[in-house]
């Protein structure tokens, strides 16, 4: 009707500060268990949005997380070798190091990476890692699920498909987790600091409880977007006094909610920046990811012994349910050998806000299809 404003799908005007304030803090435990955190800092990250923990890993954990990687990193670059994409594997070259090298021959292979679907053990291990639920119980009480959506960060110097704008994960998520507290932990696999781009956060901007307007995309890259103006005027933040730099050091992690606006600053260094972000939920909210998979229940109040169903939740093969979604969408091509190296990223985000910026990841996300694509899922919308 002439005269009405468009409704972007990703906009609320609904603010919920008590799901994520001082006010959703669960009652904390008279006795500690092994890792929990004092009570001052789990009221940082309810006051705040976010604490940093130093020193909290045992370094084999992190170590093993490494060596996963490496597998990871090792998988891709056979595969790219044998494809003929890359003429050199540059197996003499180090985890830091190495992933760089071959974006030289073949740009965009940190987003190959960064689209890998399976989970390591050693990633499994660190996020069921006893003391950390025991955190997350700080944080959620002591009925805990993993969330779907985890990731391995492939950083490599001065690369903007690894520079992350201003955002709040919820512009992200379905619309389903603007009321459910999701923490967050942002663990890098080296020492992290402004110079190898470490985290950058906005303090106290979830005390409204809102979700402010995003865009899509950010430069050549498939992120969503935060304006600072847009963060000072629905936020009610003031973008330069609650700027906060979050150096974290190896055996350490920055935790925060799913609403406190965040961004991962240049890596300006000449080594690889890599991390893992891993997040949790009460599994008695609403959780998953668009209907395309669910959460993971990790550890639950009934049973003090339970043991995680990891069968349940790597179930879907996704390169075979890919193959039979694409061939039962008549209106859709095969899909091409070559999409095994597509260095692209499209999902449901892009139909949450406003394209303000199109580029090769939009131009590939074709309004008109039900398609979607993250880590190698695809679904219909």
């Amino acid at each position: 009707m002439e005269g009405e404003q468009e409704v972007i799908p990703g906009s609320s005007k609904d603010a919920h500060p008590e799901k994520f304030d001082i006010r959703a803090m669960p009652e904390q435990p008279k006795q500690k268990k092994p890792g929990q955190l004092p009570e001052e800092m789990i009221r940082q990250f309810f006051d705040d949005g976010y604490v940093i923990v130093d020193n909290f890993f045992d370094r084999k954990d992190l170590d093993a997380c490494r060596e996963a990687v490496n597998e990871l990193v090792e998988q891709m670059v056979q595969k790219l070798h044998t494809a003929g994409k890359i003429r050199d594997t540059y197996s003499e070259h180090g985890l830091f190091e190495r992933l760089t090298k071959i974006e030289s021959e073949f740009p965009g292979a940190n987003i190959l990476l960064h689209k890998f679907g399976r989970l390591p053990d050693a990633f499994k291990k660190l996020w069921t890692n006893e003391r950390l639920l025991n955190v997350v119980e700080q944080l959620i009480g002591p009925n805990i699920a993993g969330h779907p959506v985890w990731n391995l960060r492939t950083k490599t110097p001065q690369n903007e498909a690894t520079t992350v704008p201003w955002h709040q994960d919820v512009g992200y998520l379905d619309n389903n987790s603007y009321t459910v507290l999701q923490p967050t932990a942002w663990i890098p696999l080296l020492d992290a600091d402004e110079y190898n781009g470490c985290m950058e956060v906005m303090s106290r901007g979830h005390r409204t409880g809102r979700v402010a307007t995003h865009q899509c995309c950010h430069g050549g890259t498939w992120y969503v977007m935060l304006e600072e103006e847009e963060i000072r005027r629905t936020l009610e933040v003031d973008t330069e006094k609650n700027r906060v730099l979050c150096r974290v050091p190896y055996g350490g992690m920055l935790l925060i909610n799913n609403l406190i606006p965040h961004r991962s600053l240049p890596n300006m260094s000449n080594v690889i920046r890599w991390s893992l972000d891993l997040r949790w939920q009460d599994p008695a909210l609403p959780n998953g990811f668009y209907n395309m998979k669910e959460s993971v229940l990790m550890r639950t109040a009934d049973d003090p012994h339970y043991v995680v169903d990891w069968d349940k939740f790597d179930f879907v093969d996704r390169h075979a349910e890919q193959k039979k979604l694409v061939e039962d969408m008549k209106d859709l091509t095969p899909v091409a050998e070559d999409d095994a190296f597509d260095t692209t990223i499209q999902g449901p985000w892009m139909k949450k806000w406003e394209i303000v910026h199109v580029n090769r990841h939009v131009e590939k996300f074709d309004m008109s299809k039900d398609l979607l694509t993250w880590h190698g899922h695809q679904v219909k919308a």
